[in-house]
């Protein structure tokens, strides 16, 4: 393990885990956009989504070469009000518990309570989802004979395949347009919901591509300012990554990584599959890559 992994190994490892309210915020703001309420669901969702890749906060740390985060912060997990919006005790709980606690500041709690509750109040999935059961399955479940693990996140358990290895997003989006152009309204009757979603993918690939191209740019100014020749040869070289991935198909080990990566991070800060989102088989689809050196 050379010192570069390991500093930033202990630093994983150092970092108390903390509650971010900031996905939290531009959900509930999107949602509230008349032109999002007005879309179809695949649509709204993509719009979210495109709202995210541009406003979350991004940052590279010292050290790093493959670049992303979930959260403002390393181990800054965020909140998804639209599954399962958490009250003020579920947070002050998270804060307090001695074993896996995240750690919720002042400000967190002043949003959820006047801005993220009370605009999700009713809406949420778990809250729509509980609405149908019937008393029995609510008794059973207030009592702890079990718990139902998909209240708080969304299904994960995902497996993707080698399709970003050889196309990138440019590619896939006129893949996309392409079978818009084939869309038979007169005599499909699904012709509809098949513009809606594949309008709300090419929102989501342009949408990953300028969250890329935001690390491109912070990069870039990073080392302007870098003394170090080295870490400024380093940042240069995010930069030209991530000006190329996701938007075009990787040429190297380093693009291919990079690539992975910022589609991990698209999806787990699209909905919360709790982190299951399977890059299959990772070894086979990297190994030509690694093999050109």
């Amino acid at each position: 393990m050379n010192d570069r992994i390991k500093k930033l190994r202990e630093q994983s490892l150092s970092t108390r885990p903390s509650i971010s309210p900031e996905r939290a915020r531009i959900v509930t703001e999107a949602y509230r956009r008349p032109e999002v309420e007005r879309a179809s669901i695949p649509v709204q969702r993509a719009l979210v989504f495109q709202a995210l890749m541009e406003q979350k906060s991004i940052f590279i740390d010292e050290g790093e070469l493959v670049v992303g985060e979930r959260g403002p912060a390393h181990k800054a997990t965020p909140t998804y009000p639209e599954v399962c919006c958490h009250s003020l005790e579920d947070l002050e709980t998270l804060n307090s518990r001695p074993k896996t606690s995240y750690a919720v500041d002042e400000e967190t709690l002043r949003l959820y309570h006047d801005e993220i509750i009370p605009f999700w109040r009713g809406r949420s999935m778990r809250e729509r989802i509980f609405a149908e059961m019937r008393p029995e399955w609510k008794a059973a479940y207030e009592a702890g004979i079990f718990t139902e693990f998909m209240e708080q996140r969304a299904p994960g358990h995902t497996v993707l395949g080698d399709k970003i290895y050889h196309q990138g997003l440019l590619d896939i989006i006129k893949d996309i347009e392409e079978a818009q152009a084939q869309l038979d309204f007169l005599n499909d009757p699904d012709a509809l919901d098949k513009q809606e979603e594949l309008k709300a993918m090419a929102i989501c690939a342009r949408a990953l591509i300028t969250y890329a191209r935001r690390h491109a740019e912070l990069a870039r100014q990073m080392a302007a300012v870098e003394k170090d020749p080295q870490r400024r040869r380093e940042l240069e070289k995010i930069a030209d990554v991530c000006d190329w991935v996701p938007a075009r198909a990787p040429r190297d080990f380093w693009e291919a990584l990079q690539y992975y990566w910022f589609v991990h991070v698209g999806v787990t800060t699209e909905y919360n599959t709790w982190d299951s989102f399977n890059p299959g088989r990772l070894d086979q689809h990297l190994y030509p890559f690694y093999k050109k050196g």
